[in-house]
């Protein structure tokens, strides 16, 4: 197996999201809802060593997506998206009146993007009632977005389930889900992904379903300190150990700023099963210098 380490730059700060506080991530920089001045960043942590953008599918991420492919050499820029922006489609529940006003507004998006494959889906999806259908549409209505806003110069690597999405439908029981964006990544030579708060349930429900973890990609928290990680540290840990050729990207690598990026590094290169680290910069600077350290050490 392959130790080199994937090093992706996220996007939680240029929504304002801090996984201690709301303040600390307000408090990180006054242009960070520039998209302008985020691009900035991640160019530059894509210049000392980040392999790739890992980030939530909005507006904001896709503006930033575009600004940072322009003028890149072809296929050069590694993409994992996360969807749905959960945030953002909370927001549009209130404003549009709800669970269907939300549906309505994000149906008819579908419908003007013009993808042939988003709008065949979705009107097969409404016309049978078919729910795995109307994902497939919405799956490749987002696929569309991303690489229009991409260019030649991004490539789409891997499309990961929001944490909400893949831990509400684990506790549904909704099986059809996963199969269904699995089978249809597939198909698209697109990694399915799954971002999840709780890996060794996820892989234990995957087993009992026979989805075979190999080819797929998950991302969790994982830390030296255990911050955030479910249901805890060890068992974390041991379900690495089940899943050696998965790719399982940690986030939360810093713990909020608790704990120091040597002590990262560390913790990183003694948990080999880890395929990928993920972590989010607000300053040119701290880009250069993050991902130059662990370049270095990886």
């Amino acid at each position: 197996m392959n130790n080199k380490k994937i090093l992706l730059v996220g996007d939680n700060p240029f929504h304002g999201i801090s996984h201690l506080s709301q303040e600390r991530a307000i408090a990180r920089g006054k242009n960070l809802d520039d998209p302008l001045y985020a691009a900035s960043v991640v160019r530059t942590a894509l210049d000392n060593g980040a392999d790739g953008f890992m980030f939530s599918v909005s507006d904001k991420t896709l503006a930033i997506v575009k600004l940072v492919c322009v003028g890149r050499p072809p296929n050069s820029v590694k993409l994992y998206a996360i969807v749905p922006y959960v945030f953002e489609f909370v927001r549009m529940a209130v404003t549009e009146g709800g669970i269907s006003g939300l549906a309505k507004k994000v149906g008819t998006e579908i419908f003007l993007s013009g993808n042939v494959g988003s709008v065949f889906e979705g009107t097969k999806g409404v016309i049978a009632n078919d729910p795995a259908s109307l994902l497939k549409a919405y799956l490749l209505y987002e696929e569309s977005r991303i690489m229009s806003a991409a260019g030649n110069s991004g490539v789409l690597v891997s499309i990961f389930t929001h944490e909400v999405l893949t831990d509400m439908a684990l506790a549904l029981n909704m099986e059809w889900l996963f199969k269904t964006h699995i089978d249809l990544m597939t198909k698209r030579k697109i990694k399915p992904g799954f971002h999840t708060h709780n890996l060794p349930y996820l892989v234990s429900r995957f087993k009992s379903w026979n989805i075979d973890c190999r080819k797929l990609a998950f991302t969790t928290q994982f830390n030296s300190l255990g911050f955030g990680m479910c249901p805890s540290k060890v068992e974390a840990e041991a379900v690495l150990k089940e899943i050696p050729e998965t790719e399982v990207i940690a986030y939360g690598i810093l713990a909020s700023g608790y704990v120091k990026i040597q002590q990262a590094m560390e913790y990183a290169k003694s948990t080999p099963m880890l395929r990928g680290i993920v972590v989010g910069v607000s300053r040119e600077e701290q880009a250069r210098e993050t991902f130059t350290l662990f370049t270095k050490s990886m």
